[in-house]
């Protein structure tokens, strides 16, 4: 047998085995994919929806794409505005009934900075009376 027809039958059954992996590890996915699925259907469901709307994205819209979304596109926006504003009315009522409003938080603020310039002057006199040099 000549050397040549040994290294083809080589290379084929390496060819051979090469495919066989892969379609092993294609099924294998396939089976994990598969239990996924029947664990956490609802994953799955999730992880379909954010591949495709990536997958959307990545595509450019047409003008008859445009025109027929926009609408929802301005319903949805507007909504989300409207839940952001809610949500803050709500955090600042809640921060009112707990006394916290700005005039409050302003003058703790305040205060707070007060004290600690207090603190640090204390500090540097403390430190310049310790290193004056004393006089005989």
């Amino acid at each position: 047998m000549s050397e040549s027809n040994e290294q083809d039958r080589d290379l084929r059954s390496r060819a051979i085995e090469a495919y066989d992996s892969a379609l092993d590890g294609a099924s294998a996915a396939s089976r994990r994919a598969g239990d996924t699925i029947g664990e956490a259907p609802l994953i799955a469901l999730g992880a379909g929806a954010v591949i495709g709307a990536l997958f959307a994205a990545m595509l450019p819209t047409s003008l008859r794409e445009r025109a027929l979304l926009r609408p929802y596109g301005n319903r949805v926006t507007g909504a989300a505005r409207e839940a952001a504003d809610a949500a803050r009315r709500a955090g600042s009522d809640k921060l009112r009934e707990l006394g916290l409003t700005p005039d409050v938080l302003a003058d703790k603020a305040g205060e707070a900075a007060k004290a600690t310039a207090q603190a640090a002057i204390g500090t540097l006199r403390d430190e310049a009376a310790t290193t004056q040099p004393r006089k005989r």
